[in-house]
């Protein structure tokens, strides 16, 4: 299981990177345009904080053609990326195409376990299931991966399983026990998840419990 970072914010991956235990970062147009500035520049820094790690870069373009040029464009950048391309039937053979040609695809706004499986089909790198935009309109979202491992598994595809849109801790831990391969995490919800307020209670407790005792150096 690895944990990506869904963010184009330097500072926080510079930061979350350094526990270790970011291995990718996902970032879209959004995220991108909310940054400012040079967005292929602001993808080499990524890059430079994550040198092993797996960027996903989404194409803007519409057109499929231009869809196509624009992911190898992409794809040219680093040897890190992944090319976000959305799940929608204009973009199949090209999606296809991509991946025979040796490009990382992840491929986003998934909604069902047979857009994932016929993706998988495809041979791409991800799938990114978008679970809190199914639960915006009363579906449940998280049903969507075990559904999707158990497809996976049975016929041996070896596509990874990207859980994004994940809101809560709640979402993040089904999405572990669903056996996602890959959780990409907005940064409030990643510092949400590492803390707890009982671990903080439990250092002040016995900090204050070993100063009782007036030790000056231990050991």
């Amino acid at each position: 299981m690895k944990f990506f970072l869904d963010t184009a914010d330097v500072k926080s991956i510079q930061k979350w990177a350094e526990t270790g235990l970011v291995d990718g970062v996902t970032t879209n147009p959004t995220h991108l345009s909310k940054e400012g500035g040079d967005p292929k520049k602001k993808i080499k820094e990524i890059i430079s904080i994550l040198p092993k790690g797996d960027v996903s870069v989404e194409v803007t373009e519409q057109k499929p053609e231009a869809v196509y040029k624009q992911a190898l464009a992409i794809a040219k950048i680093s040897k890190n990326i992944s090319v976000k391309i959305p799940c929608h039937i204009d973009y199949y053979p090209v999606i296809g195409k991509l991946a025979k040609e040796g490009v990382s695809i992840n491929v986003t706004l998934v909604f069902t376990a047979i857009q994932a499986a016929m993706m998988a089909r495809l041979g791409v790198h991800y799938v990114s299931p978008f679970i809190g935009r199914l639960e915006d309109i009363d579906v449940d979202g998280m049903q969507l991966l075990p559904e999707m491992r158990e497809i996976f598994d049975l016929y041996g595809f070896k596509t990874e399983i990207l859980a994004a849109s994940l809101r809560s801790v709640l979402h993040v831990r089904d999405a572990m026990l669903a056996g996602a391969d890959v959780l990409t995490l907005p940064i409030a919800l990643f510092e949400k998840m590492v803390q707890h307020p009982l671990t903080d209670r439990g250092i002040e407790m016995f900090n204050a419990d070993w100063k009782k005792l007036g030790v000056k150096q231990f050991p």
